[in-house]
């Protein structure tokens, strides 16, 4: 055996191997090696893209709980004031009732002590009249008192 037919053949079938694989192997291999670069890419391009997203919808939703709390506390705060406003109405309306009620009974009591003095009055008159109606009875005969109650009748009539 020849070493160098040995090595010239073997270099010939290195160089069509070579050729072989450069023509049906590589090619496919680098297609594919590309389409996972590709792929790879987009993902970490999709993966930015949301990690992006993620922290502008965290924002977002930062921003909405923030404003929830601020109308929760203007609706806190509104829900307070409606309150002590109508703590208040309610405390001037029990103000003029009770106004009112002493009102009423002031004017009930002037009646009532109208009423009295007049009562009182009247008995006393009556009284007065009875005690009178005695004295003169023993005091002035019968043709005098007659006399009297003539001139009291006319004077009415």
């Amino acid at each position: 055996m020849n070493i160098n037919l040995t090595m010239f053949g073997q270099l010939i079938m290195f160089t069509m191997f070579t050729w072989f694989c450069m023509k049906f192997v590589w090619p496919p291999i680098v297609m594919t090696m590309e389409e996972r670069k590709k792929r790879i890419e987009s993902g970490l391009l999709a993966a930015e893209r949301g990690r992006s997203e993620q922290e502008e919808m965290q924002a977002k939703a930062q921003e909405m709980i923030n404003q929830s709390k601020d109308q929760a506390a203007e609706i806190i705060a509104n829900a307070t004031r409606q309150a002590s406003n109508m703590v208040e109405d309610a405390k001037d309306v029990a103000l003029k009732e009770a106004g009112k009620v002493k009102a009423q009974a002031q004017a009930q009591l002037e009646q009532d002590t109208i009423q009295t003095r007049n009562e009182l009055k009247n008995q006393m008159s009556d009284l007065i009249m009875q005690g009178v109606s005695v004295v003169l009875a023993k005091e002035v005969d019968v043709k005098v008192h007659q006399k009297m109650l003539g001139k009291l009748s006319q004077s009415l009539s």
